[in-house]
């Protein structure tokens, strides 16, 4: 209760504006998250090349590419073309900004590091969920971005946040990775992709055993709910697609990221003395 909170404190203006700025920035964010995510499901590469449509491939001015605003004033049709654009653009440029404006509620700015490490996580991990929906594959090299931005924990704790990183990773992913190659033998098909594993293994690093298993518990719930919206969606007649896990997780580790130390401390309290 006595916590000082950096942000909050300081005055109503200046919470408005950091809220706005950084609602901005996660606007920014998730457009750009958006066009990596395209072009590694289209076999592009994000350092190369300017951002064109999608359908005639006419490059993309400025005015084309505000976050939210030029999808609002074009009316969701592309410039030269007239093709639709996809509604997934501003909505997901919409969940980056709630994102980003969450993660500055929960963290403040009392710890920078921290503040950014989640940040650029939650980034990579939109990029793994829309690029999983789109090719039902987790690129390694969003899984090896995890794993560099864990240098930060170094920078944060020391040592002993690294020690119990390494231990969260492996203290959850390799028992997994065991029960799928059961599973896997027993059902005689593949239970969960190679990818879904080495992303809580990479997870494992940031959130620490506890948080880990938590969120992978909340994936599974998650995963179960999407997948049934996805088979009431479905269309008779059409081949159905396995549904993705990587979304869920994604969505599992925002939650946690909010509200899994606090949970975790209220039930570890139900078994502590009065």
């Amino acid at each position: 209760a006595g916590e000082t909170r950096f942000m909050l404190n300081v005055s109503p203006a200046v919470t408005a504006y950091l809220v706005f700025l950084f609602a901005v920035l996660g606007l920014v964010a998730g457009s750009f998250c958006n066009a990596w995510a395209w072009r590694i499901a289209h076999g592009e590469s994000i350092a190369r090349g300017r951002s064109h449509c999608a359908r005639c491939g006419h490059v993309l001015g400025g005015r084309d590419l505000v976050p939210l605003f030029s999808y609002l004033f074009l009316k969701g049709r592309c410039r030269y073309c007239g093709a639709p654009i996809s509604p997934r653009y501003p909505a997901v440029e919409l969940l980056s900004a709630a994102f980003f404006v969450s993660v500055l509620l929960r963290y403040d700015l009392l710890a920078p590091l921290v503040t950014l490490r989640w940040l650029l996580l939650g980034c990579l991990l939109l990029v793994i969920a829309l690029a999983d929906a789109e090719t039902q594959e987790i690129p390694d090299r969003l899984l090896l971005g995890i794993l560099l931005l864990f240098a930060l924990v170094l920078l944060e704790s020391g040592w002993a946040g690294v020690k119990s990183g390494l231990l969260g990773a492996v203290a959850v992913s390799v028992p997994l990775l065991l029960f799928v190659l059961a599973a896997d033998r027993v059902t005689g098909r593949e239970t969960m992709g190679g990818g879904d594993i080495k992303l809580f293994f990479v997870l494992g690093l940031h959130f620490g055993a506890p948080l880990t298993l938590l969120t992978m518990i909340a994936a599974c719930l998650l995963g179960a709910a999407f997948g049934l919206a996805a088979q009431r969606g479905h269309k008779p007649g059409r081949p159905s697609r396995p549904f993705p896990f990587g979304p869920a997780i994604a969505a599992a580790a925002w939650l946690v990221l909010l509200w899994g130390a606090p949970l975790l401390h209220w039930y570890l309290g139900l078994f502590s003395l009065a």
